[in-house]
């Protein structure tokens, strides 16, 4: 008989905490403040973007583009090519 009771007392437990749980997600109150804090994190990310400095590009003319064949001596090796001359 303990042994009903107590596994009763636990889902009794277990229901109620779901219930209030479920009961304050859905509440008109936490709509409320979700709402709230969704607003107030779109105006904080205006704030910001309007106080960004910018900087000056100044990476004009710094890639250097290199001709392919500046080694002659180099040889080109392809991976299939490696494979097939184990022997030689």
């Amino acid at each position: 008989m303990v042994k009903e009771l107590k596994y009763f007392f636990y889902i009794f437990i277990i229901f109620i905490f779901l219930f209030l749980t479920l009961k304050f997600y859905f509440s008109d109150i936490n709509e409320k403040k979700s709402y709230r804090s969704m607003i107030q994190i779109d105006e904080k990310i205006v704030n910001y973007s309007q106080n960004l400095t910018l900087l000056k590009n100044d990476t004009n003319g710094i890639v250097e583009y290199v001709k392919k064949n500046i080694n002659e001596n180099k040889k080109d090796y392809s991976f299939w090519k490696l494979i097939t001359n184990i022997d030689e």
